[in-house]
């Protein structure tokens, strides 16, 4: 499918947000993400998964990309594209990392850098819905200038929707627990406990995504209510 870039705007200094028009976009649940593929003048190819932050029906898709330097695609989508290019897509692709707001246990959504996309999806979604089963959000960045959608998270907040965030390099001015990585007191003080049996999304980079998943379990959570989405290199 044809993706042409309507608008694109600066979200951290190594980050954009992108809205891409798809005609005949037959719509995606929180949580999905698409392939965006590339093509060189040499007709070399690279093909790279993007999560949405978009959901529903409509035609606009959004994407935040995180620039690799060594990556083959991000760099194009966060210092080259502009409105006008046109991108080829592929998707909506995944059933098992979404969430709908039927779901009526709590959810915990855990996640590291620019792996809050596919969540702050679910977060919009449940705030569209004025959800009132509990979701509670952990976020892990290195400084609060790395924060995607900080500002908007901010907003969301709510009873049913509360943030914690995890700064691992350097902690705002006020901010009580020291920069560091989460760790298993981090488990403990801000996430939904396992005694309530939160669905919990795990997504960010792999490394992120397998020590979180092994804390959770070490801290009483099924590992058949945790799901999870990792990246690589992009």
């Amino acid at each position: 499918m044809v993706a042409r870039v309507v608008e694109t705007r600066p979200a951290t200094p190594h980050g954009r947000v992108l809205h891409l028009r798809v005609a005949g976009w037959p719509g995606n649940l929180a949580g999905q993400h698409v392939d965006v593929r590339l093509t060189a003048e040499d007709g070399y190819q690279a093909v790279r998964s993007y999560s949405l932050a978009s959901s529903g029906d409509s035609e606009i898709l959004e994407l935040a990309v995180d620039e690799l330097p060594d990556g083959e695609v991000s760099p194009y989508l966060v210092e080259d594209v502009l409105p006008g290019d046109e991108l080829e897509v592929r998707g909506p692709i995944g059933a098992y990392f979404v969430w709908t707001p039927e779901r009526a246990e709590p959810v915990q959504l855990i996640a590291g850098g620019s792996g809050i996309v596919p969540l702050v999806a679910m977060a919009r979604v449940h705030a569209l819905a004025a959800g009132t089963v509990p979701m509670r959000l952990l976020y892990s960045v290195r400084s609060q200038d790395d924060a995607f959608y900080a500002d908007e998270l901010t907003g969301l907040e709510r009873d049913a929707f509360t943030v914690d965030w995890a700064y691992t390099r350097s902690a705002p001015p006020g901010v009580l627990r020291p920069a560091g990585r989460v760790d298993a007191a981090t488990i403990a003080a801000s996430t939904i406990p396992a005694a309530e049996r939160p669905s919990v999304y795990v997504c960010g980079p792999t490394g992120f995504v397998e020590a979180v998943a092994d804390l959770l379990v070490a801290a009483g959570h099924s590992p058949d209510l945790i799901r999870t989405e990792r990246f690589g290199g992009a």
